[in-house]
């Protein structure tokens, strides 16, 4: 719950000005059971704003530390956009959505790593892969190669934002935030990789 109180009330007539303090925002989450293992997500009024991959019960209460301070306070308990996002991954692991609807809020990155992440959101279906070396072409860096790797990392939003995609020029599957074999069953649930024996 917020407080109705003015959470900036006006300074002394001769207090130096105070640094802008972003007013709180409305944020929930949920912790979702996946064939990958669970997911955190985190969710504002605007969109999805956070997935977190392997959310045992220590991730969880780090990344949801974060967010409180990040958003300045604590969750609501649901927000329309955080039950959207679960029940479109729940269809997407089960093979029945190809492509995200959910809204994103970008407020968790900025800058280079928000342009490549848009770029890849919205230009590597489903069932495709990407170089590291194309995406950095296509949004007009050509020579950003290992910094369209370091946008991986930081992405705030796998699996919706698809940085699985995103694979080696060599012909290897790269590297993963998520871990190697998250990233292969991710490939070989869209088809890209062939499913694993066991």
């Amino acid at each position: 719950m917020h407080s109705e109180q003015d959470p900036h009330p006006a300074a002394a007539p001769d207090s130096a000005p105070e640094a802008a303090v972003p007013a709180p925002r409305d944020w929930a989450w949920t912790r979702l059971e996946t064939p990958i293992g669970p997911l955190l997500l985190a969710a504002t009024r605007k969109g999805l704003v956070r997935v977190v991959f392997h959310a045992d019960e220590r991730t969880s209460r780090r990344e949801l530390t974060r967010l409180e301070q990040f958003f300045g306070g604590a969750p609501l308990t649901a927000l329309p956009h955080l039950a959207t996002a679960a029940a479109e991954l729940t269809a997407y692991f089960a093979g029945e959505l190809r492509s995200f609807t959910v809204p994103l809020d970008w407020s968790l990155s900025a800058g280079f790593p928000a342009r490549v992440l848009g770029a890849l959101a919205t230009g590597v279906p489903y069932g495709a892969v990407v170089g590291y070396q194309d995406l950095a072409d296509r949004v007009g860096e050509p020579g950003a190669a290992r910094a369209v790797g370091a946008a991986m990392g930081s992405n705030p939003l796998p699996v919706v934002v698809p940085c699985h995609r995103v694979v080696a020029s060599d012909g290897g599957i790269g590297g993963f935030g998520g871990g190697l074999e998250t990233k292969r069953l991710l490939l070989a649930l869209e088809g890209v990789l062939p499913a694993p024996l066991f």
